[in-house]
């Protein structure tokens, strides 16, 4: 019986610090809650590209789910399904500051978050998460090339109670500076990275800081007429430990790489791009596959 309490007790903490969905549906990781401020694989083809000025408009729809944990101490009989609606609002000035375009935006996610890990957990969470926003982005254009340059700020809007298993929000802030850059070689290819490194403050409720994360979307892909089709995908490395009431939590740096399909279509003053991505090589963290749907329109 002491046995069976203390396997049950390991699984409950387990999904406790694995379980949560932060501002784009970010899945589980191995930092508190189970994931990083950023959700990997948001962006794609032309990732560098930051529109002309102007005002722009873009909707990310992502659905990620998972029914393994590969990793220490993970849970077993894990079903992870999370979604989330976010919605994304840039504008671009035409003030030029170190011979690059000043520009700034803001990320709105609505998430919901499904857990079961029998016979532990079985919870649903429905709410705001939480907010991104970067004042100061600035981007460079040249014939065959883009680049870009920002510092997120992620902002603890999203639900959160120390007491849940399964929270939406982070209840911590997250600093995210950033360097994107997009190639255009000839031939209608596009060649882009977006490259991201998080610096986490600590949650005082827990008293648990998150280890810093390095991370990068990526996309290759040939242009024909109004399609541009290739591959695309992610590579996130932990890079620091996360400490616990000041103590380092060793052995739980998470790791993925994860690739797939993608197609996007211009219309216009629209776009719209369609990918799968399937995670491998990972390492502390569920492995799953992860969709996303993404609209853009510029008034």
């Amino acid at each position: 019986m002491i046995k069976q309490f203390g396997q049950t007790f390991r699984n409950t903490l387990a999904v406790a610090m694995l379980f949560a969905v932060i501002s784009l549906a970010g899945v589980a990781q191995a930092t508190e809650g189970g994931g990083g401020a950023y959700p990997n694989g948001a962006e794609d083809f032309m990732a560098g590209a930051v529109p002309p000025p102007g005002n722009y408009f873009i909707n990310y729809f992502n659905y990620y789910s998972a029914d393994k944990f590969k990793g220490n101490n993970g849970p077993p009989n894990l079903n992870l399904k999370v979604s989330a609606d976010v919605l994304r609002f840039i504008k671009v000035t035409d003030t030029k500051i170190l011979g690059g375009f000043w520009g700034m935006h803001m990320f709105i996610p609505l998430v919901q978050q499904d857990v079961k890990v029998v016979p532990v957990v079985d919870e649903s969470r429905r709410s705001l998460g939480d907010i991104i926003i970067d004042p100061f982005i600035l981007s460079w254009h040249g014939a065959n090339w883009h680049a870009a340059t920002g510092v997120d700020i992620f902002l603890p809007t999203g639900n959160y109670m120390k007491s849940h298993n399964v929270n939406i929000g982070r209840n911590y802030w997250t600093v995210e500076p950033i360097a994107a850059l997009t190639l255009l070689p000839g031939a209608g290819f596009d060649i882009s990275a977006k490259l991201m490194y998080d610096i986490n403050t600590k949650n005082k409720d827990s008293n648990y800081l998150s280890g810093q994360e390095l991370h990068a979307d990526f996309a290759v892909g040939k242009k024909v007429d109004a399609f541009t089709a290739g591959l695309a995908g992610y590579l996130y490395k932990q890079i620091t430990d996360d400490e616990a009431n000041g103590v380092k939590v060793n052995g739980n740096k998470g790791q993925v790489v994860a690739f797939g399909p993608a197609l996007k279509y211009d219309y216009k003053n629209m776009s719209l791009t369609l990918k799968y991505m399937f995670e491998t090589e990972v390492k502390n963290r569920p492995s799953g596959d992860n969709f996303w749907f993404k609209f853009l329109y510029a008034f």
